[in-house]
């Protein structure tokens, strides 16, 4: 048994969203919905929702907005948003969960199958809600928080700090400065989508390589790195790896 709400200023979308939730999402068993920031404020209060179906862009007090003013914040959100690059980049790089308008109604399970696996689990977002508040409140994309889920929580790193990641089955390892290193219960596809635009370069099925910590291509299909850690490059993805390094050698 879920309770959800909908908190969405335009009544045909949240209506839409109602009725694909009634017919593919029969977890959710009581679903409200608020059209303005004062009646989803008071629903968080008295219907104390597990989750919220959060639009971003609403008049007067955005969705960010509304879940930064949120105290003691229990329930766990799925932004809903039309295309909005920046936004959803933020989101991404915090782990969590968001649905593009219109939205897809096998896209709409698959969000609401990962809140409860999440549910099932004991994990909670709030660390992660904080590193998305972080991440809108910075100027710029380079200065975004990667968040990390490990099975100890979060850790929040800057891309700069990262030297490159391995993939292991469903799982990712990440390698940063000063000997660290951390575990994700992600695959290394979701973070190479997430890093690509920040100077990351796959280079493997298994590798995903920092740029800028990359010393030079090595003839034999390989790449050496400043710290002398050297990764194989995949035949398949040679000429592009040749010349996306241009400049490193």
């Amino acid at each position: 048994m879920i309770k959800a709400l909908i908190v969405d200023d335009e009544v045909a979308a949240a209506n839409v969203l109602q009725l694909m939730i009634g017919r593919y999402v029969p977890a959710i068993t009581d679903l409200r919905i608020a059209t303005d920031p004062q009646q989803a404020f008071a629903l968080l209060n008295q219907f104390k929702p597990d989750l919220v179906f959060l639009d971003i862009v609403m008049p007067s007090t955005n969705g960010f907005e509304l879940l930064s003013q949120v105290e003691q914040q229990k329930f766990e959100v799925i932004f809903t948003t039309a295309y909005n690059e920046y936004a959803i980049q933020a989101i991404r790089f915090s782990a969590l969960d968001y649905l593009l308008k219109p939205i897809d109604a096998d896209e709409l399970k698959s969000a609401v199958q990962r809140f409860i696996a999440k549910q099932q689990s004991g994990s909670t977002s709030a660390d992660m809600y904080s590193n998305l508040l972080h991440n809108l409140q910075v100027k710029e994309e380079i200065d975004f928080r990667l968040a990390i889920p490990t099975n100890d929580g979060a850790r929040f790193v800057s891309p700069d700090e990262l030297i490159r990641c391995e993939g292991e089955r469903n799982y990712t390892w990440f390698y940063l400065t000063e000997n660290r290193k951390h575990l994700s219960a992600k695959t290394i596809k979701e973070y190479q989508d997430i890093l690509e635009k920040k100077g990351f370069l796959r280079i493997h099925k298994s590798h995903l390589v920092n740029k800028k910590y990359v010393e030079y291509y090595l003839g034999e299909g390989a790449v050496l790195l400043k710290d002398k850690t050297k990764l194989p490059v995949s035949r398949q993805r040679k000429e592009e790896v040749m010349s996306s390094l241009q400049g490193n050698s």
